[in-house]
């Protein structure tokens, strides 16, 4: 096996997690609770969940079902042309595992933090094991047991860039629209069935865990090069595990992968390996993965998905986006714990979704309009999010409504 230098790692992310091309598809992940629709306080076993859908079948849209280590569903999309193509086929396939699950009495819950339960650790594959194992030894047990077991979210997928050049402009704005992102779509304020004092406790449960893999690539100001900037974060951060020849799996080895790389040991699978545990808000795999999106109520999932596309591949709303986050552009943490109650954020979301609604049309998604027009007039519009739902009630056998 070729062993890898410094400058193997920057051309593996410059060709493939930079990898560019004219911009026009979007994906989406959508990670749910699953919960015992008569007891929303009980744990439900994952081996349920997964011999239920085992039984059914594929979703007929195409979307992966996988599993989170807490036993979240999480349904992946294929890349679509459009947004309305994308959002009617991961609809059907959301219906279609609703539709799977209710008959044994479970549903589909969104949330970005489960509001009820405790994180009860359910993955069997060793990588989950080995990530468990690091944050325990690197003094995060609580933030990384939740993170893997109670946490949900919306993740969008759009493309890097047509060249270079588009490519850094999309990746500056994406992370300045982040903190908008955690705002006007904060729906955590409740953990294990207490108030955090957080509108958004999925995004302060990412920023409890290890810095070196979870902070933004782009921040403080800083800019250039983003294959530079992503090249630079994977070797200083932390190896979480190492997968080795003998199909061992080994724990937090206590080295950085520039440090492991100064040995002459990993190669390139090691690489791709090590880059899939680095979970910063954006993510660069080919496109970029937006990760800060708290999960929603049913029937709101499409709207964030509308937002990011319509604000990064529409020119004009590029351009008003840009202007609108520019000064809220780092504001990660006021975003978890005020939402849209904080004036900034809310001023910068306001344009946000005013520019996507003119978007819309012209990217051939009107029908998305009402959706994310109706989300506008209900919470933006108003300085609130779904975390502002939150009943006065807390107590840990009433969890927050979720409509569908």
């Amino acid at each position: 096996m070729t062993r890898l230098t410094v400058d193997d790692v920057y051309q593996h992310i410059r060709g493939v997690c930079f990898k560019t091309g004219p911009p026009g598809t979007v994906g989406a992940e959508t990670e749910w609770l699953v919960v015992d629709a008569g007891d929303p306080a009980a744990h439900v076993p994952a081996e349920r969940v997964r011999a239920l859908m085992d039984g059914a079948g594929p979703p007929a849209g195409g979307s992966k079902v996988t599993y989170e280590p807490g036993g979240q569903l999480e349904l992946s999309s294929a890349p679509f042309g459009t947004l309305d193509d994308l959002t009617a086929s991961l609809g059907r396939d959301i219906a279609h595992v609703r539709d799977v699950l209710a008959p044994d009495g479970l549903a589909l819950s969104g949330h970005g933090v489960d509001p009820v339960r405790v994180p009860r650790f359910q993955a069997d594959h060793p990588r989950y094991a080995c990530m468990r194992d690091y944050f325990c030894a690197g003094g995060f047990h609580d933030a990384g047991m939740a993170m893997m077991c109670s946490t949900a979210s919306v993740q969008v997928n759009l493309d890097i860039g047509a060249d270079d050049a588009d490519a850094a402009r999309r990746w500056r704005l994406v992370h300045a629209l982040g903190p908008v992102l955690v705002a006007a779509f904060a729906n955590s304020p409740l953990r294990a069935g207490r108030r955090t004092g957080m509108r958004s406790s999925r995004q302060g449960i990412w920023t409890e865990l290890d810095p070196c893999r979870t902070l933004p690539v782009l921040r403080d100001g800083a800019d250039g090069d983003p294959a530079e900037a992503w090249t630079r974060y994977a070797l200083d951060a932390q190896v979480m595990l190492v997968h080795t020849p003998d199909d061992e799996w080994v724990s937090a080895p206590g080295m950085s992968f520039l440090e492991w790389l100064a040995k002459g040991e990993p190669g390139e699978d090691d690489l791709a390996y090590h880059l899939s545990t680095l979970f910063p808000p954006v993510r660069p795999r080919g496109w970029l993965e937006l990760r800060m999106i708290d999960a929603l109520p049913g029937p709101y999932w499409p709207v964030p998905v509308a937002v990011a596309t319509a604000l990064l591949d529409d020119p004009a709303a590029s351009r008003a986006a840009e202007a609108a986050v520019e000064p809220v552009a780092h504001r990660w943490a006021q975003a978890a714990c005020d939402g849209l109650s904080d004036p900034a954020l809310a001023r910068a979301a306001r344009a946000c979704f005013a520019a996507t609604l003119d978007a819309l049309p012209r990217l051939g998604a009107s029908g998305l309009a009402p959706l994310v027009e109706e989300y506008a007039h209900r919470y933006v519009l108003q300085g609130r999010s779904p975390a502002d739902d939150c009943p006065a009630d807390d107590s840990p056998t009433r969890p927050m409504e979720d409509p569908t």
